[in-house]
């Protein structure tokens, strides 16, 4: 292998020596949540990732607010503590001790009390197989990057940023990258970890298949005027959902589903109009919610690519898969991806096989393959059966709601599903190292 140099000030200010060629173990296209965790895994196990990303790093390394947060999984939280990216995050962490869905047709979130279709997860009930984890862990995402960006220029890996990627050879041995400047990298495997717009996808010769969903998704950070409790709510309304998900310091973050010109006519209206709006949805049994930063909107789509693997090439998260954020499963199929992809790679390295030959990226494409198709048309289904006013879906679903919150098994199960820790898991999603 020809040495590599490594991270230094000026690369990390964007101004990085040319170079005409680099090789490596795995090229991972996509600095974010999902590529990080995977250089991050690869290189404790030994071996050499380079990070490629359009984006200066030092962005991903500020936590710079974005409005946005995630539910993760408890089972994809072990991980980062297997790769010892925790202990910064952990004082930015929610725990979600309970989670409470329910159906109506009129706004005005509420504790369950004005309807009987309404779901309700305990994480005490969960506590003995979960090891008395919580239901998931809320962070914004400001600062998982800067966590993930500090530990992945702590553990010397290579990142070249911004650098764009504009083109892609895969031959019978090697993957060979062209980055704008005329730079060229080859490694045994190439990961799209890029997002929806992947390049490397494309390069690759895979499709993509998606629709977009008339909706758009309305987000803003809120402090609340009475403490939350570690409390997720999801209210569903024909327009779609209204998900109230705490933060620390007694805030949440919303993610208010509205048709499209609803949710730009929110974006775009005068705060005491926004704050009226979100009162009148939000209601008063956690006071009043004061809007903390600027409001974002997302517009909602499904996008699976056709296929997880080619000729030395992996997909990896929304390159790979993006779905509705409805159940907050998408950023945990990425980390779980990431897990599997690492686990795959590292056994095969230390078996002596060739890392990027096609048996070896079967395997996880055979790993992740299922659990991605059903979690995709899952979330897809439950986004069409809440979506609506009809009569007859609403009976068809208040009746499974009630059913489910009376069967323990049943509700224990979903837990623990949305915990990620249901079917053959990863390593690192057990909290072992590679």
């Amino acid at each position: 292998m020809r040495p590599r140099k490594r991270w230094t000030a000026a690369r990390l200010h964007g101004r990085i020596a040319p170079m005409s060629e680099t090789h490596c173990d795995v090229i991972i296209a996509g600095a974010g949540i999902a590529g990080a965790t995977l250089a991050l895994a690869l290189q404790q196990a030994g071996l050499r990732p380079v990070l490629v990303d359009p984006v200066v790093f030092e962005a991903q390394a500020a936590p710079i607010f974005d409005g946005r947060a995630s539910a993760i999984a408890y089972a994809a939280f072990r991980q980062w503590r297997a790769l010892g990216v925790a202990p910064p995050l952990e004082p930015h962490v929610q725990r979600i001790e309970q989670i409470l869905v329910t159906d109506g047709k009129t706004p005005g979130a509420a504790a369950g009390a004005t309807t009987p279709f309404f779901l309700r997860f305990d994480s005490a009930e969960i506590a003995d197989a979960s090891d008395g984890e919580p239901l998931g862990y809320m962070l914004e995402n400001r600062h998982i990057r800067a966590g993930l960006a500090a530990a992945v220029l702590g553990a010397g890996i290579e990142v070249l940023a911004p650098a764009r990627m504009v083109g892609a050879q895969f031959g019978p041995r090697v993957a060979s990258v062209t980055l704008a400047d005329g730079r060229v990298l080859t490694a045994p495997l190439a990961v799209g970890a890029e997002g929806r717009g992947s390049v490397m996808r494309t390069e690759a010769g895979i499709g993509a298949l998606g629709w977009d969903y008339p909706q758009t998704a309305v987000v803003a950070t809120v402090r609340l005027g009475r403490p939350h409790g570690g409390v997720a709510h999801e209210y569903f309304l024909p327009g779609g959902p209204f998900a109230i998900l705490p933060l620390t310091g007694d805030r949440a973050s919303l993610v208010w589903t509205e048709s499209r010109s609803r949710a730009e006519a929110l974006k775009t209206a005068r705060a005491e109009i926004f704050h009226a709006h979100l009162q009148r949805r939000f209601g008063e049994f956690l006071g009043e919610a004061l809007v903390e930063g600027p409001v974002f909107t997302y517009p909602l789509s499904l996008q699976l690519a056709e296929r997880l693997t080619a000729s030395r090439v992996a997909l990896l998260g929304d390159a790979a898969h993006a779905v509705h954020p409805i159940a907050g499963q998408g950023l945990n199929l990425g980390l779980k991806g990431a897990a599997a992809l690492a686990e795959t790679i590292v056994e095969a390295a230390r078996l002596g096989e060739d890392i990027g030959s096609p048996a070896v990226l079967e395997r996880y494409a055979a790993w992740r393959r299922f659990d991605t198709a059903t979690l995709s048309v899952g979330m897809d289904a439950f986004v069409r059966l809440f979506s609506n006013d009809n009569p007859l879906l609403r009976l068809a679903r208040g009746a499974g709601m009630a059913a489910v919150n009376r069967i323990g098994p049943a509700r224990r199960f979903f837990m623990t599903e949305a915990g990620g820790a249901v079917g053959d898991l990863p390593r690192l999603l057990r909290g072992e190292v590679l």
